[in-house]
């Protein structure tokens, strides 16, 4: 299955994973991954768990599996680097830059009172990855009241007690910088969908981090919080009328005025931000979408004026007024591109609920993306025109982009196993 696309992907990675493997450098104090390109020496919190999982497969494999211990290493760095730089708060930042400051910037500024955005959801369940991969979750037992102190930090700072979601304080560093459901919004207005799916993984892989210790009340009082987190999401996010996932609005209340408002007040906790981002698939990666849920998700998956491209998912539908295939920098553009992390995101879905002809096609059309670039340009880009493919900006990205060989060997995995059921 693919296997001429395949050969090619490996191949540039395997030549080209010096580029990911980074040492220690001034303040990064551990060896880690970054992506590559031009965000050479960063340490990047949902880019580090994406280059994880797609590298852990291969560490077997790239050079003969010589350099397995090398890559499990970097990636336990990426881990060890955000504990080495947690406040006393419980916040992580989103990022660590070696850069002309003593302490990652974010720090700096949450030091001074500003509340920033902290560590996207992936510090637990990149754990879980490299734990489970090794068979050894003991190099973290240390670290269990840092993670403590995490989630603290994301309770207190970044839960809305109304609808309970969590909101981003702010649109700076969102992962998907210009979401239109949250750049450009006034700051804790949003709970982004995104956040909020991502952040259901990241509470079960805490759970599972303290079952490994025997820490039954613990995971039980994750398990709980996750829970209440997926039911929340589906109250709040699942639109009935469109079918799709949103994120939320949280800025509302009954605002007095004099002698008006006296009659009845919201009572809604939050209202629809009906803008179509493919974000909204991601209740289906995270495995915590119904089945009546999953199936109108896979209706949109086709719709021709939205999402559909033959490169992928656009990241944001191509009937929206903020459509715009520009190429930036902070922000990185997430307004309709093709970025292989977010068609990475919708097979994995389609894969979860049993739909393989649309896991098949998106798994297809990402190897065919990236092999075409390397064979045109030498190298793999950040992100793609969704109508031609051809590449935006960034070239020398590797990052995410291993996930086309993970949907190569889960898709093939998952046929086999269709297979042996009979």
């Amino acid at each position: 299955m693919f296997e001429e696309e395949r050969d090619i992907l490996f191949f540039y990675i395997e030549n080209n994973i010096d580029g990911v493997l980074k040492d220690s450098v001034g303040f990064i104090r551990y060896p880690f991954t970054d992506p590559g390109s031009v965000y050479d020496g960063n340490v990047w919190d949902w880019d580090t768990y994406w280059c994880t999982y797609g590298l852990l497969p291969l560490r077997n494999s790239i050079k003969g599996g010589r350099i397995a211990d090398k890559i499990t290493e970097h990636c336990k760095g990426n881990v060890l680097n955000f504990f080495d730089w947690q406040l006393d708060d419980g916040y992580i930042p989103m990022m660590i830059e070696n850069g002309e400051w003593p302490e990652p910037y974010l720090n700096i500024q949450h030091k001074k009172g500003y509340l920033m955005n902290m560590h996207k959801p992936f510090l637990c369940r990149q754990i879980c990855a490299i734990s489970k991969e090794i068979g050894d979750y003991s190099w973290v037992r240390e670290y269990l009241s840092s993670i403590d102190k995490y989630f603290d930090c994301y309770y207190n700072n970044y839960f809305d007690n109304n609808c309970k979601l969590f909101v981003w304080r702010d649109d700076i560093m969102i992962g998907m910088d210009n979401d239109p459901a949250s750049f450009g919004r006034p700051k804790s207005s949003t709970a982004n969908i995104f956040l909020n799916s991502f952040m259901v993984t990241e509470l079960e892989s805490a759970a599972v981090i303290y079952e490994n210790f025997g820490k039954k009340d613990k995971a039980s009082e994750f398990r709980n919080k996750e829970e209440a987190l997926k039911e929340a999401i589906h109250s709040e996010c699942f639109d009935k009328r469109d079918k799709f996932f949103y994120s939320a609005d949280v800025d509302i209340c009954t605002r007095k005025y004099d002698w008006f408002h006296q009659g009845l007040g919201v009572f809604w906790k939050s209202i629809p931000i009906r803008i179509a981002v493919w974000s909204g698939f991601l209740p289906m990666s995270e495995n915590f979408a119904t089945e009546e849920e999953a199936n109108a998700l896979r209706i949109h998956y086709h719709d021709e004026e939205a999402f559909t491209s033959e490169y992928g998912i656009c990241t944001l539908a191509k009937n929206e007024k903020m459509f715009n295939l520009e190429a930036t920098n902070n922000p990185s553009n997430w307004l309709g591109p093709i970025w292989l992390v977010a068609n990475y995101c919708v097979f994995k879905g389609m894969l979860n609920y049993g739909f393989t002809d649309e896991a098949t096609d998106m798994c297809s059309k990402s190897i065919k993306l990236l092999a075409d670039d390397i064979r045109k340009t030498g190298s793999m880009h950040e992100y793609y025109d969704p109508f031609t493919g051809e590449p935006v900006m960034n070239g020398g990205f590797i990052n995410w982009n291993i996930l086309a060989l993970n949907m190569i060997e889960e898709l093939r995995s998952y046929i086999e196993d269709k297979r042996r059921e009979g």
